[in-house]
């Protein structure tokens, strides 16, 4: 990979050329890629109109400084921050976080950072049991302004910090996230004097990571938001300057993934990360490319593993399960790292490949070894490495797959940006709960 470039991918072995009569075949591969060339000139022209504010935020600092002015607010007053929103206005956001901690609290001085994602009452207990509501603060995040479970979180939460500090000081304790228009959450934020930020109404909830949606919780846990965006630039910049398709790798993966799935009917994605950093980040690819693509009948699943964790429990399937799936391993340089298995208390024969090794020694060779073997049983598999896992290059991750899901949209022929289907589920909610009781 280029020196300083987030990341190196290798398709070799989802085609045909590769591993055999289960892969890509060459002449399918560079039908598809040739597909991508509109979808490129199209990003290309989307970005130099501004037609697709995404496209302009990894080269956009004037907003960096008030999204750090807000999180050093919250760093200085809070020891917990909550931030509240479901789907794309929190998974951005925790897979960022995860850079900094691994579940034992963040690294430094940061508060600890907890998102509520879901409206299970049962956590919500447990949460107002667990923090100190007078120490803690809340980033409430709903591009619409209407959410239901958004909504509903932060006017329980809001009951909360009241009974618990007084209505006076209540939004001192709150950030809401919003769009710039009217709607219930910003009347209600501003009615109580809190502090509104506008959420670019160009940019839907599942493209927000690089936006202050994702950017406020990553500073506030003391990342460096400018890095993150300086990773998503070098992606972009490479799409964009890619004179034929096969110069960008989110086009080239495009291809290979609605390729397969053309070609081979192979209709589940499974992207598995060796690292738990990020564990999260495939959470937040699974709803991109989820959300985004199935549409019309089409699209494929996206699944999201992690190694070394699923080699016990999803790879017996990979390997010996319907062929109906593509591999993206995710490989980090973690050789020679971690601590080391101490000879003398290795001592059985059983033991002693491990004695004397690191512990991401092991992590390395089982990485390696996934993916060879995957590769050996004819299954189409991608390589993704990088030589860190830091805010560079998780700024460049989701720039690939953000580019790579739009480009693949446009392969399949529907909107990425839209979601018609879940209007239904949202209708038929508010229908439940009008049959409801309610209690005082």
């Amino acid at each position: 990979m280029p020196e300083g470039y987030p990341y190196q991918q290798i398709i070799g072995s989802c085609l045909a050329d590769g591993i055999g009569e289960h892969g890509l075949s060459r002449a399918a591969y560079e039908a598809a890629l040739a597909e991508t060339a509109g979808a490129l000139q199209g990003l290309r022209a989307r970005h130099d109109d501004g037609g697709l504010p995404l496209l302009r935020l990894p080269e956009t600092r004037d907003d960096l400084p008030g999204i750090e002015a807000r999180a050093e607010y919250h760093r200085e007053r809070a020891d917990d921050v909550v931030i509240l929103g479901t789907g794309g206005s929190s998974l951005g956001g925790q897979a960022l976080y995860a850079l900094t901690d691994a579940g034992f609290g963040p690294s430094g001085h940061a508060p600890r950072l907890h998102f509520l994602d879901n409206v299970d009452p049962h956590t919500f207990d447990h949460l107002f049991r667990a923090v100190d509501l007078a120490k803690t603060d809340f980033i409430a995040i709903s591009k619409s302004g209407s959410t239901a479970e958004t909504m509903t979180q932060f006017l329980i939460c809001l009951a909360a910090v009241v009974e618990t500090v007084g209505r006076e000081r209540a939004a001192d304790h709150f950030t809401v996230i919003t769009e710039p228009k009217d709607s219930v959450l910003r009347r209600i934020a501003e009615e109580w004097g809190m502090l509104v930020l506008d959420h670019d109404p160009g940019i839907g909830g599942r493209y927000a990571a690089l936006s202050l949606v994702g950017l406020l919780p990553a500073a506030i846990a003391g990342l460096d938001v400018a890095h993150i965006r300086d990773g998503a630039h070098q992606v972009l910049h490479q799409t964009l300057s890619a004179r034929r398709p096969e110069a960008s790798d989110p086009a080239v993966g495009a291809a290979v993934g609605i390729g397969l799935w053309r070609e081979k009917g192979i209709g589940t994605s499974v992207l598995m990360p060796y690292s738990d950093r990020l564990g999260w980040f495939g959470m937040w690819y699974r709803q991109l490319w989820a959300e985004s693509l199935g549409k019309d009948g089409k699209g494929t699943l996206p699944v999201r593993a992690l190694g070394t964790t699923d080699q016990h429990s999803q790879v017996q399937l990979y390997l010996a399960g319907p062929r109906d799936k593509m591999f993206t391993v995710v490989l980090t340089d973690c050789a020679g790292r971690g601590r080391m298995v101490p000879p003398e208390l290795a001592s059985d024969p059983s033991l002693a490949y491990l004695a004397g090794r690191q512990m991401g020694d092991l992590f390395d060779a089982e990485g390696r070894a996934t993916a060879e073997t995957l590769v050996r049983h004819g299954r189409p598999t991608r390589l993704i490495h990088v030589d860190r896992v830091d805010e560079a290059v998780m700024g460049g991750l989701m720039m690939h797959w953000f580019l790579e899901t739009i480009i693949a949209a446009h392969l399949l022929k529907v909107d990425p940006f839209d979601q018609p289907a879940v209007e239904e589920g949202k209708i038929l909610t508010r229908e439940h709960l009008g049959k409801m009781p309610r209690r005082a």
